[in-house]
């Protein structure tokens, strides 16, 4: 009741104010490395403006300048510059998912670090592959800076941030008239144009434009002779348009609409082992991994065959394509009711869709030539040497395989006591995703399909028995048909008070209303190709086989209804913070804090009898410090512990289909494990001249997995085996041990009216890690340069070349994860050096 009650008088406050706030003000703040005092910086992480020395949290910021020269585009960009922050690009870098300090997203669950760009949530993407949640490839141009928060944020910052947050500031529009138009143009026929102009309109309205467009070829080449020529391309355009309102001289007005599209050929993974000795379907083994094994090995010996190397790919399908569309629109009001209180509300509203075609295990397979292949041909089944796919999703024509829309409102109150020893900030938060419509993609599983989107599929492998001792080639089709909403809703109060200059307590608290309702009419066609007869569906029914295995589609006149499945999941739970600051100095901070974290369950309708998993929580505990030094050598040094206990963990666990079960297998997501996070962060900066300047960053990470348990399949499952992913005192996930970065950059004047001449550079380094699919990859170094030269002769043109990856190095980043279930061993490679030059327009500066 006084949940529903206190939603209603959020909602009029809405109806009153019908404008929105941002809960983050986007203020002017630059990064450690740029040789100022770093206690100058200015972030707003705790929902307000302070000095980043003056904030109990571990934090990294870049500012708009070091984006530029990281090349950051898309958010798995971030993760290679930012020791702690992770990065999954299963399904490519578009759709990547972040992990701080070990906290990970997998397949359906709720992400671990929540992504704000103008301190709005990244709209909801649920689809039927894990990734968005984030904002739009190009959302980094034109920012004020980037903020990335580790450890739990859940009691200012929301929903399901137990690893942290990254909050995105777009830079605001100013007083002054000015902008820039800038090109790059690299390797890999990278072309690059990014712009922005702002326009004060008048004292009180003020607008900015920025928008980027980006093109480059992939990197990874397909050899196939099938479809594109190259994977994991690039090819974007964004846009935004920014004003701001002094309605009066007290109230703002700041409204923000930003849009995002990408069309891209989606990723590719490379081939480096499999299973070449399967069970063989004639003594029990399981038919379906026995081929795609043996055609996964093949695959491999093609490879060697012809001397591809790490970033040759072999994939069969002719059309692939990954394309993303979001959109936001934003609004703040901020108004400042006296001199200790001020006001904020926000709303929002944004669209994320998705269509999406391609092989997820990025195979060109053919019927493998053994005597068991013999016997099934012998039998009516597929000759050896004929082609099949393995899962080939497609796109459903007039469905999106993903489209949700999300709506966000907050208000809050922040103030200071008048003797100013008390700041307080509290506030009500209400989230709506809704589905658009079906979220609806048909995949082809087990045959030879030019595009299962329509259902153009023949052949396949021996899956189909038409008479005793006779089977023949067949294939399924899966569609997807879902529709996913999601509530979620919270209270909040946070306050910090000084009992001294020196000592001051923060306790601040959250209770989080989470609901989740999913329907589902998914189902699956079996097709078998009969001699003489042709392609035909032979079967057609619910992919939900434990509530519906009655249903027949094909006698019901294909009633989807009759598949319909409902589950609802709910919770609530509350977070707090308690934290301990001593400043013995205006230069150094120590403090101690405890906080509980929580995420939210999830629903995934792929797995009959596995759909739901309960939230998670963790409770971590911190102590840090930063030291801010002065004088002849000017720097800082900030440095944290940290210790956090996993509980009730989602952990993925891949799912061994039963022989005769009309699945591929699957992976659901399970609460199996607990865990203990623990590790050390420092960020460090020193300016020994004028003009010089380095920094370093670095994180210990040791995550160790206490318990894994998996639930017990009931013997009415279609799952024969579920494999967790992990081991009883092994790593966590994307959690490398060590990550290290290192940076450098000198800049000198050349004289008066010639221009200022800067060098830069960037090293990282990142220890082995478990990926997906309990596979580990090796650790990696990286070296990154830039050159340039501001203001050339006074004259606002600016030239840069820059070089990423320069030794070339071939990295692994994740894997498809598909051993246990298909005996498919694929691993995902980062960029290769990329090179370039940009040359930049800039006037008003």
């Amino acid at each position: 009741m006084v949940a529903r009650n206190f939603r209603g008088v959020l909602m009029r406050g809405v109806a009153f104010s019908g404008i929105a706030f941002a809960g983050i003000a986007a203020m002017p703040a630059m990064a450690q490395d740029e040789g100022i005092n770093p206690g100058d910086i200015i972030v707003t992480a705790r929902r307000t403006e302070e000095r980043l020395q003056d904030v109990p949290i571990s934090i990294t910021v870049f500012s708009g300048d070091q984006i530029q020269k990281r090349n950051i585009a898309v958010a798995s960009d971030l993760a290679v510059f930012t020791p702690s922050l992770s990065v999954n690009t299963r399904y490519g870098p578009e759709k990547s998912t972040f992990s701080i300090r070990g906290f990970n997203q997998d397949a359906s669950t709720a992400p671990t670090v929540g992504v704000y760009f103008a301190d709005v949530v990244g709209v909801r993407a649920q689809g039927g592959t894990a990734g968005g949640n984030t904002v739009g490839a190009g959302a980094f141009t034109d920012l004020q800076n980037v903020q990335v928060l580790k450890g739990p944020q859940g009691t200012l910052q929301g929903r399901n941030t137990t690893g942290g947050a990254v909050l995105l500031v777009p830079t605001k529009p100013t007083d002054l008239l000015e902008g820039s138009i800038e090109g790059t143009y690299g390797n890999y026929d990278q072309k690059r144009v990014q712009a922005a102009i702002n326009v004060p309109l008048a004292d009180t309205f003020k607008v900015r434009v920025a928008v980027d467009r980006n093109k480059r070829d992939g990197y990874m080449k397909n050899q196939s002779g099938i479809g594109p020529k190259d994977f994991n391309d690039v090819d974007y355009f964004y846009g935004r348009l920014s004003i701001v309102a002094d309605l009066t001289p007290e109230l703002e007005n700041y409204t923000i609409f930003h849009y995002s599209r990408s069309d891209t050929n989606g990723y590719a993974s490379h081939y480096e082992f499999c299973d070449r000795n399967p069970a063989s379907p004639l003594t029990g083994g399981n038919l379906p991994r026995y081929y795609t094994s043996l055609a996964a090995c093949d695959q491999i010996d093609r490879q060697a065959a012809r001397g591809d190397g790490k970033l040759d790919v072999d994939v069969g399908n002719p059309n692939p394509r990954m394309f993303l569309r979001t959109w936001q629109a934003i609004n703040t009001t901020t108004w400042q009711a006296s001199d200790t209180i001020t006001i904020k509300n926000i709303v929002s509203y944004g669209e994320y869709r998705e269509q999406s075609q391609f092989q997820l295990y990025s195979d060109n397979f053919f019927i493998p030539n053994t005597p068991v292949t013999q016997f099934f041909a012998g039998r009516g089944g597929p000759l050896p040497g004929q082609r099949f796919d393995y899962i080939q999703l497609g796109t459903q024509p007039g469905y999106d395989a993903a489209s949700e829309s999300t709506t966000t409102e907050e208000l809050q109150l922040q103030g200071r006591s008048a003797d100013g020893k008390l700041n307080f900030v509290v506030g009500g938060y209400l989230e709506w995703s809704r589905p658009i419509g079906w979220n609806q993609q048909r995949t082809g599983i087990y045959g030879n399909c030019v595009d299962p989107g329509v259902m153009d599929c023949v052949g396949g492998i021996p899956l189909v028995p038409i008479a005793p001792g006779v089977t023949v080639p067949g294939n399924l089709i899966s569609e997807s048909r879902t529709k996913l909403a999601f509530d979620n809703h919270g209270i909040f109060a946070q306050g910090t008070y000084k009992f001294t200059e020196q000592l001051s307590l923060t306790l601040g608290g959250r209770w989080t209303f989470d609901k989740i309702d999913g329907y589902s009419e998914s189902n699956r066609r079996t097709m078998a190709t009969i001699p003489g007869r042709g392609t035909s569906v032979v079967s057609w029914v619910c992919n939900d086989n434990l509530n519906h295995r009655t249903v027949n589609l094909l006698t019901n006149g294909g009633n989807l209804a009759a598949c319909g499945t409902r589950i609802v999941n709910k919770s609530n739970k509350p977070t707090w913070l308690i934290d301990i600051d001593f400043k013995p100095t205006p230069d150094t901070l120590v403090y101690a804090k405890y906080a509980r974290g929580y995420r939210q369950g999830t629903v995934n309708f792929t797995n009959p009898g596995l759909e739901t998993a309960l939230p998670e929580k963790v409770d971590a505990y911190e102590v840090g410090a930063k030291l801010t030094f002065r004088g002849a050598l000017p720097g800082y040094f900030n440095v944290a512990g940290f210790w956090n206990d996993f509980s009730n963990q989602q952990v993925f666990g891949a799912l061994i289909a039963k022989p005769d079960s009309g699945l591929a297998g699957g992976a659901a997501i399970i609460n199996a494990g607990k865990s203990v996070i623990k590790g050390v962060e420092v960020d460090a900066g020193v300016t020994p001249v004028q003009g010089l300047r380095f920094s370093a960053g670095y994180t210990y990470l040791d995550t160790e997995l206490k318990e894994l348990t998996p639930p017990t399949l009931s013997a009415d499952s279609p799952f024969l085996q579920i494999i967790p992913r992990g081991t009883i005192g092994g790593a966590l996930t994307y959690s490398p041990k060590h990550k290290l970065t290192l940076s450098g950059d000198y800049s000198v004047s050349l004289g008066e009216g010639v221009g200022e001449l800067n060098f830069g550079v960037i090293y990282t380094y990142t220890a082995k890690q478990l990926v997906d699919g309990n596979n580990r990859i090796p650790g990696y170094n990286l070296l990154n340069l830039n050159a340039g030269i501001n203001d050339i002769g006074g004259t606002g043109f600016d030239i840069a070349a820059f070089a990423q990856n320069v030794t070339n190095k071939h990295y692994r980043t994740t894997a498809g994860g598909g051993f246990e279930s298909s005996g498919i061993g694929d691993f995902m490679y980062g960029p290769p050096r990329m090179y370039g030059v940009r040359l930049k327009y800039a006037f008003g500066r």
